[in-house]
């Protein structure tokens, strides 16, 4: 991987982890036509760089909703803040238990198979079909809810499905207000990359030794800076009701990638 590819995987990593298109199958497609050559110790460590990266990127966007909830969750008394939080962490458990008891089995997946990422495409554009016609109740995020946005969050961890494009379009099918469906799939998922970074580092997976430091600050400024704008416009398109046109981008790249493996 040189400073080119780093660019390109970052600028994919940052636009595609909002928009609902799947991050994990783009820098799989991505480095399947770069012929990427990292090893894995330090693939590992560029995919932790670049998640980090579209994480502080929330982090930026949502800065004043993240103040109020972390000054106000400690109230004593209950309050929406702490009741949103306990939404998140509801929402986080089938994650974490697939993640869990199936890492083996999820790595299995990342392993350059395009034709199980232009499959899980298509079903991630038949998704966002569903929110077209989606009545939008202004219900509240009741645990219940949480628990279901939480699986289907679990489900797009598999390569191909969009996890914003998941958990948003689970949202409005369930009637929530647009912006509180998205803005719940963004600050849903902050826990849980910094939640992977942490057990990845802690483990033995990560070599150190003879790493290009360019690569990674590309890497991570590229994700870091197009993840800002992603998020920002990502808030506009759902409010907007348009991620029918993110379905059919889905079934154009996920066919693409199917007849690309076939032959």
């Amino acid at each position: 991987m040189d400073e080119v590819d780093a660019l390109v995987l970052g600028v994919i990593q940052g636009l595609t982890e909002f928009l609902p298109v799947s991050s994990s199958g783009h820098i799989e497609i991505g480095k399947y036509v770069l012929g990427s050559n990292l090893i894995p110790s330090e693939n590992l460590l560029f995919t932790i760089v670049v998640h980090f990266a579209t994480a502080l990127s929330t982090m930026v966007v949502f800065r004043k909703d993240i103040y109020e909830l972390l000054t106000r969750a400690i109230a004593p008394s209950i309050n929406k803040e702490n009741k949103f939080i306990l939404n998140i962490l509801i929402s986080m458990v089938p994650a974490v238990i697939v993640g869990l008891y199936f890492e083996k089995e999820l790595e299995m997946l990342f392993n350059g198979n395009i034709l199980l990422v232009g499959s899980m495409l298509i079903i991630t554009g038949i998704l966002l079909l569903t929110t077209v016609n989606a009545k939008e109740n202004n219900k509240e995020i009741s645990y219940l809810n949480s628990l279901v946005i939480g699986v289907s969050q679990a489900f797009a961890m598999i390569p191909g499905i969009s996890r914003s494009g998941a958990t948003i379009s689970t949202s409005l099918i369930l009637g929530i207000n647009k912006i509180d469906a998205a803005k719940f799939s963004f600050l849903m998922v902050i826990p849980l990359i910094i939640g992977k970074i942490f057990k990845d580092f802690l483990s033995d997976s990560i070599s150190y030794s003879n790493i290009d430091l360019n690569i990674f600050i590309i890497g991570f400024l590229s994700s870091f800076i197009t993840g800002i704008l992603a998020c920002k416009w990502m808030l506009k398109l759902v409010k907007g009701n348009k991620l029918k046109y993110f379905a059919y981008y889905c079934f154009i790249v996920g066919t693409i990638a199917i007849i690309t493996d076939l032959n």
